[in-house]
């Protein structure tokens, strides 16, 4: 259970510039609006989007499926013939137009797989580089609070080789943080990092999504990075964009190929209503029911979510109350789908308006006779949700 929330800003390559510096102005709104095409011969990326510009959108695929090539674009490391690049009103990308902003003069922050910090510098002084890049006029950011909420005050003086990799990522973000972008870029932030280092800084990475009204483009293939942090979800293949939308409505999409193997599943976002101390566990209300989850400490009232695999739904026709299974909630079956192997299905479930995935045999949805509309118990049990 995670909460529910609301570009080391390094030396960047040499790009080329177009006939004027300025930031193109356009009357259209806000949102980031993108629409790139590439070629390289043995890859390809086409993406036209249109995103919102607040919370965290994540770019999700496999290895080789244009993530980072999408998000070089938008930070003009790429430049893609015929591109157009637009943000809360402001182009920096019209080729129709012969316009290009460089790199340099986009405000946006940028975190790469490894930190790149300043060897020869300490913690202070590489934070000190990104608020030298702060753009005149642009947001102010409380270098205090950015400390806090990274929880780094204790490290400014030592230098990178002193550090930790969650350590030296979380001085990244923060460096990328006081140039104060008017969108953060991460590309895949955590991919360098072992299964305890992940788990040290998703938390941190929750209370920027929280607390900060930066937007971020967050680069990953990670589907639990995806769950606790992502308002809304792109998922590329092959340099094609196959769906973009919110990240709940997106995970529980039986008619594209977003399988994630094991890992299919929905995020549901409730709060938490009741806690039962002897038990150490939390009731979590949501819009169609309530769950109950191992309890994480977190306040009544809180918002938080709850992410819910399809291998840990099972189904009955009939409520059995004589089980060890906690969660059982009535819904109704939307549709069903065929699943990676030939023996599973894979079924999308309506649980008082909130969506739910099941994986099943075929052979159990055969003997259930499960079809479209047909009302069902879905059973899940608490120990099995991931948050």
């Amino acid at each position: 259970m995670s909460r529910l929330p609301k570009a080391a800003a390094g030396p960047t390559p040499h790009t080329e510039a177009a006939e004027s510096g300025a930031v193109s102005a356009a009357p259209r709104g806000g949102g980031l609006r993108a629409r790139f095409a590439l070629n390289y011969g043995d890859f390809a990326l086409d993406a036209d989007l249109a995103l919102p510009v607040r919370g965290v959108t994540a770019l999700f695929g496999p290895s080789g499926s244009g993530k980072s090539t999408l998000l070089r674009c938008v930070a003009g490391l790429v430049r893609a013939p015929g591109g157009y690049l637009e943000i809360n009103g402001e182009v920096w990308q019209d080729e129709a137009q012969g316009f290009f902003l460089p790199t340099h003069k986009r405000s946006l922050g940028y975190v790469f797989q490894e930190a790149s910090l300043f060897p020869h510098l300490s913690v202070e002084d590489n934070l000190a580089y990104g608020r030298k890049r702060a753009a005149a006029g642009a947001r102010r950011v409380d270098r205090e609070h950015i400390l806090e909420l990274l929880g780094i005050a204790h490290l400014l003086g030592r230098r990178p080789d002193r550090l930790s990799g969650g350590e030296r990522q979380r001085i990244a973000i923060a460096r990328a943080l006081l140039a104060r972008p008017k969108i953060l870029l991460l590309d895949e932030p955590l991919s360098a990092l072992d299964h305890a280092r992940k788990q040290e800084i998703l938390p941190y990475l929750e209370r920027l999504h929280d607390e900060l009204e930066i937007p971020m483009l967050y680069v990953s293939h990670a589907p639990d990075e995806v769950a606790r942090l992502a308002d809304h979800l792109v998922v590329l293949e092959a340099g094609r964009v196959l769906a973009s939308g919110p990240l709940t409505a997106t995970l529980a999409r039986l008619d594209l190929p977003i399988r994630l193997g094991e890992d299919a599943g929905v995020v549901l976002e409730g709060r938490i209503a009741e806690r039962d101390a002897a038990w150490h566990l939390a009731r979590v209300d949501f819009g169609g029911g309530s769950l109950w989850v191992r309890d994480a400490g977190l306040p009544m009232g809180h918002a938080v979510r709850v992410r819910i695999l399809a291998r840990d739904v099972s189904l009955a026709l009939e409520a059995h109350p004589g089980t060890s299974i906690l969660n059982i909630l009535p819904a109704r079956v939307e549709e069903l789908a065929e699943d990676a192997h030939p023996a599973l299905a894979l079924a999308r479930l309506d649980v008082g308006g909130a969506p739910l995935l099941a994986r099943l045999t075929r052979r159990s949805a055969a003997t259930l006779a499960l079809a479209p509309g047909h009302a069902v118990w879905a059973q899940i049990k608490a120990v099995a949700l991931i948050g």
